[in-house]
């Protein structure tokens, strides 16, 4: 599945919506997706998950829940979910929202 370019390209346009709005709030700083390398991994769970059929809010956040981000050099993780203020956690409701209209 992932080596057919038409789902890599429709994978590529997700990780690039996801890695533009969606952000990370760190000590008030933003960190977006893209810029911490994590918006390929989150597009590519979310189109999986997409495949099996619609992917629902709680099921969306529960993506975000799922991926683990290393901090202090991988001594913890955290949920990606705890690290994505509610404002972001609106801005990737939204795009994953659209993205599946776009898909159908």
């Amino acid at each position: 599945m992932m080596s057919d370019p038409q789902v890599t390209e429709i994978i590529a346009r997700l990780a690039a919506d996801l890695g533009d709005r969606v952000y990370m709030d760190i000590a008030r700083w933003h960190l977006y997706l893209k810029d911490a390398h994590l918006d390929k991994i989150l597009a590519q769970r979310l189109y999986t998950q997409m495949q099996q059929g619609g992917l629902g809010q709680d099921q969306a956040l529960g993506i975000l829940r799922e991926i683990l981000v290393d901090i202090g050099g991988g001594r913890r993780q955290i949920p990606l979910l705890d690290l994505v203020p509610v404002q972001g956690q609106l801005a990737y409701i939204d795009v994953v929202e659209d993205f599946q209209k776009r898909l159908t």
